[in-house]
């Protein structure tokens, strides 16, 4: 009888020298959001929800990952996290909240920053160069607009990194990558409460995006 070997999460979980190796790669915010992703991902573990959330990741295809393979794709997500942490600053800069709201906006944007060193941390100890940060522009008009923007952009953070979870080589890399996926999708529903948009727009399983259509959708935003 055959014995499946232990899937990325639980290896991680289990293999002291795998999740050394994993933390220090990614650092202090790396580690927060990785222990929110393994309490998670542990928590689910139906053979159903595994086959589908499998099937939807099997959706991005290996044409369809950035050149440069596992640095490619963390340069890739390097660039949509810049483009985020833009987009807040600017936000905070219009005055456009207060209150709590604020105080939401204001951690959000503290969040991506930290994706931001993250990324970057992590390129370089895999040898690469980080990605130059591109100028970015958005409509900054009123606070509805500008809310129902980061609901927009923050469902699109979260696809891109599904979008890609089917190319990454590296398991480290993956569950950076995961961890920072969870964050963006928890920043999109609490926009979704706030706008009144759906919390859930694609139901039980999320849908991912591939890298065309990620960057189809940032061009306008791009200075």
């Amino acid at each position: 009888m055959s014995v499946e070997s232990p899937g990325i999460v639980e290896r991680l979980v289990r293999d002291d020298t795998d999740r050394k190796r994993f933390l220090k790669m990614v650092g202090g915010a790396g580690a927060a959001s990785f222990g929110a992703f393994v309490l998670a991902a542990c928590g689910s573990s139906s053979k159903s929800g595994s086959t589908a959330a499998t099937s939807a990741a099997a959706t991005a295809t290996s044409a369809a990952a950035p050149a440069g393979g596992d640095v490619g794709i963390l340069n890739y997500a390097l660039t949509l996290e810049y483009l985020e942490t833009e987009f807040y600053s600017k936000v905070l800069a219009a005055n456009l909240f207060k209150g709590k709201v604020l105080s939401v906006i204001k951690d959000f944007g503290a969040q991506e920053q930290a994706h931001v060193t993250a990324l970057k941390g992590a390129v370089s100890k895999l040898g690469g160069t980080p990605v130059t940060k591109p100028a970015g522009k958005f409509p900054i008009e009123n606070a509805t607009q500008v809310a129902e923007l980061a609901y927009t952009v923050e469902n699109l953070g979260a696809a891109a990194y599904l979008g890609q979870a089917a190319n990454i080589q590296s398991p480290e890399v993956l569950a950076s990558a995961l961890a920072i996926h969870s964050v963006e999708a928890r920043h999109a529903a609490t926009l979704g409460t706030l706008v009144k948009k759906p919390i859930l727009p694609n139901g039980a399983f999320a849908v991912p995006a591939d890298m065309s259509t990620v960057l189809t959708a940032v061009k306008p935003f791009l200075g």
